[in-house]
């Protein structure tokens, strides 16, 4: 008997599909925390090494620290709510929304508040709309399985 049983609620037992959700989100937000790491430490020189355009790293070389830090919140924060899925921890839920709203304020920065878009091209919009997805779906998720009892 757990604690909660004992308080009249209950604990949810874990579905396999949250292993699976758990993995992938980590793997792929890992991803992100990679670019971003890598971005900081060896700049230019990874970003021409990832096939981006002089273009296309003038446009983060000239990006303000405001920038960086919500990039910053966004990637380590859906890596950090990837981790608290698979710990089965509530707190998985508003990560994962803070890095959401992080990723759409970058969004939102790029494609409206600068020329970000026509220089990153078609391939990064479509890349964005794929992150956008998933980190809808991975917040949507913590939030739905938090719902059921099953982070707690």
């Amino acid at each position: 008997m757990t604690v909660a049983d004992t308080l009249g609620g209950t604990t949810a037992k874990t579905p396999w599909h949250l292993w699976l959700v758990g993995v992938v989100a980590v793997l792929f937000n890992a991803i992100g925390v990679f670019d971003f790491t890598m971005s900081m430490i060896q700049g230019e020189a990874y970003m021409a090494a990832a096939g981006m355009t002089p273009e296309q790293i003038a446009h983060y070389r000239e990006m303000p620290a405001w920038m960086t830090l919500v990039w910053a919140i966004g990637v380590l924060g859906a890596f950090g709510a990837s981790a608290l899925v698979l710990l089965r921890r509530k707190l998985a839920f508003p990560v994962f929304a803070v890095s959401l709203a992080a990723f759409l304020v970058s969004l939102l920065y790029t494609y409206a508040l600068t020329d970000g878009g026509k220089v990153m091209g078609q391939q990064m919009a479509i890349t964005s709309a794929v992150i956008a997805a998933l980190l809808a779906f991975f917040t949507w998720y913590a939030w739905a399985m938090g719902r059921r009892g099953v982070l707690r």
